[in-house]
């Protein structure tokens, strides 16, 4: 039976695009039959961070109006054959498609596809309602902010009153000089907040943003880098696998590091 996961925050520029980008390449790496699904109806994004952007013709719009097969608009991935997207329109409001209509589309994938990823719009209103409509698990996706944490925590709430009971959760962009300077909430207390099981800590990586703009999901990387493994890790505990997390320590090279050395020079 396919695995319906809905990746999700609630507040916009958390990274749940990225995320999505990554789990889906990383399963697909694994030999998964993976359909990753954006559900951003006007502001579709997913085709660009998986570097498929110039080989949409269709989109899920289409399908529903009858103007082509569903096959037709599933667009194949250049690196894995078993990674497929169906891209959202660009030209539609969120409200061009019901959540009905987004069951149908995923039913029809999971007759197919092991694992179906959909990407969620920012917000709690039509656009989330049809992202979560056919959704039977959830990644929640939250930067270590208080605004994020309390939209991710509203969020929970209207997963588990649809009947989405599998929930766990990404700490996403998490640094952790700020975090031992008291400037940055823990992962720890996040998930005293929210209270649902950590499934990933993603920590901040400005190769994130290069391969964001390259189209390259960072887990295709050749040169390890903590971000890229910690997706990886994200998606072999999706699968059952018992991974320790990460120790993220602060760097030494950071400024305050710096000044200390400096201090502690002698003067002569």
């Amino acid at each position: 039976m396919a695995r319906i996961i809905v990746i999700t925050s609630g507040k916009g520029g958390v990274g749940k695009t990225t995320c999505t980008a990554n789990i889906g390449m990383a399963l697909a790496k694994r030999r998964r039959k993976v359909a990753v699904i954006d559900a951003d109806f006007g502001l579709r994004n997913l085709d660009l961070l998986l570097g498929l952007e110039n080989r949409v013709v269709y989109t899920a719009v289409e399908v529903l109006s009858g103007q082509c097969r569903l096959e037709q608009a599933l667009v194949k991935d250049k690196r894995f054959n078993n990674l497929v997207l169906l891209p959202a329109a660009q030209n539609r409001t969120k409200d061009a498609v019901t959540p009905d209509q987004m069951r149908q589309l995923v039913n029809a994938l999971a007759r197919v596809y092991e694992y179906i990823l959909i990407d969620c719009p920012a917000g709690i209103e039509m656009g989330f309602q049809n992202a979560i409509a056919a959704a039977k698990e959830a990644l929640i996706v939250t930067t270590p902010e208080i605004a994020a944490v309390r939209d991710a925590d509203r969020v929970i709430g209207l997963l588990e009153a649809n009947n989405v009971k599998r929930i766990h959760l990404i700490v996403n962009r998490l640094k952790p000089a700020m975090v031992a300077a008291n400037d940055m909430m823990s992962v720890e207390d996040v998930q005293e907040i929210l209270a649902v099981p950590l499934i990933g800590v993603v920590p901040d990586d400005e190769r994130v943003i290069v391969s964001t703009n390259k189209g390259e999901p960072l887990v295709l990387s050749e040169t390890p880098s903590m971000a890229g493994t910690a997706f990886d890790n994200i998606i072999r505990r999706l699968e059952g696998e018992k991974v320790p997390f990460q120790a993220l320590s602060v760097p030494d090279d950071n400024f305050f590091s710096r000044l200390r050395k400096m201090l502690s020079k002698k003067v002569i």
